[in-house]
């Protein structure tokens, strides 16, 4: 049976599904339900006669989205929608238009471009160990999202004030190199699909022409994740036309570092006045005391901008606090939360909705082991691809010889079929067996989720169904803890969620000191982090990366204000060796929080900032922002012209341990500011 797109929607999903034609821009906050809203859109819009389902192009950055998106649509009886990445959207449209832009011969795709860079790298005489070469990579990449070509790169760099993995002429040259072997090879990179795509569209009116009379509708989701390329492409797609609908949050902007930027959404009303603009602020996914901790989080970033004020409302029955805990190293750290998750499966959660979140990658190891050593079955997402696994290989294929010879329980079809390949009715002994076992259920577990939404599906219906996801990279839940990084879980979200690791250094990174804007990104990801939980949220940090080495670590500062000043946390930060923790020049108490951390002083001591001073601070830096055309948080943020104002530096050194300035704005401005105070003096 086919669902009603109309049904069970809050008040303002209501108003997106049902908001006419033309340009809709929504902003939904983390668990407002973005996807079900959209995928109801379409369907209303098709449903009502509106458009047909082969006019709409529903866009989106990962496969597993894309495929969610096709899952749902097909149960709102709107299965002709093209949902895909805009990478397999240009794909597909390339290869269709492509003989009559370039010719019959198509050129071939660089799926793994590192060996080219590596070349283009010799050429130009760089570096040419694999780091570099990976730096070399991401860079190209980040400059061809950008629309920045090789001769405009080594401007570009310098006016964006971007740190570059070499000398950014050198880096130009292997750029430069690089297209030069591609395009003399007659390959293509993924960007390069985005860019022919839309130079296809732009310079042939005829295949522009049958483009447009082919698409008539267009949503793209996660809109705060765009780059310039993408915006290009889709203004090529869209024409002269306005029939558009875009979906994102951007306090969930994370990938700036690859070229994303929130400014196509936030200005979406700009651009289209006559837009319908709904705010998700409802979020169903949470209860309210993870709510309140996101929430407590955000609303302390610098610099937000009026569409990025989303201030989500817990819609749940309350639930647990969120924990903090501090540990002595990160095996320690480790062990402590794999005991936990052990009591946690013991109490009847299931393994498959705890996830361990990290910022970066070599943080899994230490959990891997740990859980190991507890039994535990996991996965680390972005490890080998579900469908390549052997197990599920000899299973597809298994499903795929039964054809037609099932009987009318998909389920129990699906389960007898996989019996000979190891699906046994109790779990294998052994951590490589288990985690087989585990991969073959999670194919029963899709079954039964097919059979609740698709009536009458069968074996051939449901091995199509797991071609479809293989394409789409699109798998099942596997009964395992997930072990992720913060990048990697965006777009997920499970039970229970520890976020492990919360130091300075490691969030925020080390190498985003200095910049406000790079310490706000690592703000949104830990964000994105904490929206990731239902139920339960854990956080923790540990004093050493090792055992035995002397404490040489902090809690993160974006803990500052979520942890209660009760709390035991709290009072271990506060009264660990007094002579390290910072404390309040008026009155001695430990500070807490980082406006007290910035000003070293309690929020309710009095200031004796020098209101003159600061009056000059702010014109000079309203000065600085206009000749760098950036806004003037960017330079300072208010708080740390105060703090100039306050202490009242007299030199470098005193200028740099005021916390948000860092070596480089040191260097950039630090000359000018000290002028001032002396001027002043």
């Amino acid at each position: 049976m086919t669902a009603d797109p109309l049904d069970a929607l809050d008040e303002e999903q209501l108003a997106a599904v049902t908001a006419p034609r033309g340009p809709v821009c929504v902003l939904a906050g983390a668990g407002t339900g973005k996807t079900r809203t959209i995928t109801r859109r379409i369907a209303h819009l098709v449903g009502t006669g509106h458009v047909a389902p082969g006019q709409v192009l529903a866009v989106t950055f990962t496969a597993r989205a894309a495929g969610e998106l096709r899952t749902r649509l097909r149960a709102l009886g709107a299965g002709g929608v093209q949902a895909r990445t805009f990478h397999a959207a240009a794909l597909r449209q390339l290869r269709y238009f492509w003989p009559q832009v370039v010719g019959d011969r198509q050129w071939q795709l660089i799926e793994h471009k590192l060996r080219a860079v590596g070349q283009a790298a010799v050429r130009a005489k760089a570096g040419t160990d694999q780091d570099s070469v990976r730096d070399l990579t991401t860079e190209i990449e980040w400059a061809k999202s950008s629309l920045i070509t090789p001769a405009e790169y080594p401007a570009a760099v310098a006016r964006l004030r971007r740190d570059t993995p070499g000398p950014a002429e050198q880096v130009a040259a292997v750029y430069a190199q690089y297209e030069e072997l591609k395009n003399r090879a007659e390959m293509l990179d993924f960007d390069d699909l985005l860019l022919h795509t839309a130079a296809a569209l732009e310079e042939h009116t005829a295949v522009a022409e049958e483009f447009h009379d082919r698409y008539r509708c267009f949503v793209v989701d996660e809109y705060q994740d765009v780059t310039a390329l993408q915006q290009r492409v889709l203004d090529a797609w869209l024409g002269d036309r306005d029939d558009l609908t875009v979906v994102g949050d951007a306090n969930q902007t994370i990938y700036t570092f690859a070229g994303a930027t929130p400014k196509h959404l936030l200005e979406f009303p700009r651009r289209y006045p006559e837009a319908v603009v709904v705010r998700l602020q409802r979020d169903y996914r949470s209860t309210p005391q993870v709510v309140a901790a996101a929430n407590t989080l955000i609303s302390a970033a610098r610099g937000r901008v009026a569409g990025s004020r989303l201030r989500l409302e817990g819609q749940l029955p309350p639930g647990p606090d969120p924990d903090f805990t501090e540990h002595a190293d990160e095996p320690a750290e480790a062990v402590a939360a794999a005991r936990r998750i052990t009591r946690l499966i013991a109490d009847g959660t299931p393994a498959a909705e705890i996830a361990v979140l990290f910022r970066i990658n070599a943080q899994s190891e230490v959990y891997e082991q740990a859980l190991g050593d507890a039994g535990i079955p996991f996965q680390v997402r972005g490890g080998e691809r579900f469908f390549n696994r052997p197990e599920i290989r000899r299973a597809v294929s298994m499903l795929r010889m039964a054809g037609a010879r099932g009987g009318d329980d998909l389920v129990a079809d699906v389960r007898t079929l996989l019996a000979p390949v190891g699906l046994t009715d109790e779990p294998p002994a052994g951590a490589a067996a288990r985690t087989q076992w585990e991969s073959l259920l999670a194919l029963v577990g899709l079954a039964e989720e097919l059979v609740a939404v698709r009536e009458g599906i069968d074996i051939q219906g449901f091995v199509a169904e797991l071609e479809a996801r293989a394409d789409a990279s699109h798998p099942p839940t596997v009964q395992g803890v997930t072990l992720a990084s913060l990048h990697a879980a965006k777009g997920l979200e499970w039970d229970v969620v520890f976020l492990v690791g919360l130091v300075d250094g490691t969030l925020p990174i080390q190498h985003a000191e200095g910049d406000d804007e790079a310490i706000e990104e690592e703000r949104r990801l830990l964000y994105v982090g904490i929206t990731r939980a239902r139920r339960v949220l854990s956080m923790s940090w540990a004093l050493t990366r090792a055992a035995g080495k002397g404490r040489q670590r902090r809690r993160s500062r974006f803990l500052h204000g979520l942890i209660p000043d009760h709390h035991p946390a709290s009072r271990i930060a506060a009264d660990r060796s007094g002579g390290h923790k910072p404390r309040c020049r008026v009155c001695g108490s430990p500070l807490l929080g980082a406006e007290a951390m910035k000003m070293r002083r309690c929020g309710d001591c009095p200031s004796d900032v020098d209101v003159e001073l600061l009056d000059r601070l702010r014109t000079w830096r309203a000065a600085a922002a206009k000749e760098q055309q950036v806004p003037a948080y960017v330079v300072f943020t208010d708080a740390t012209l105060a703090a100039i104002a306050e202490h009242r530096p007299t030199d470098r050194a005193a200028l740099v341990g005021i916390p948000g300035i860092g070596a480089r704005k040191l260097d950039r401005y630090g000359y000018e500011v000290l002028a001032l105070v002396a001027d002043k003096r």
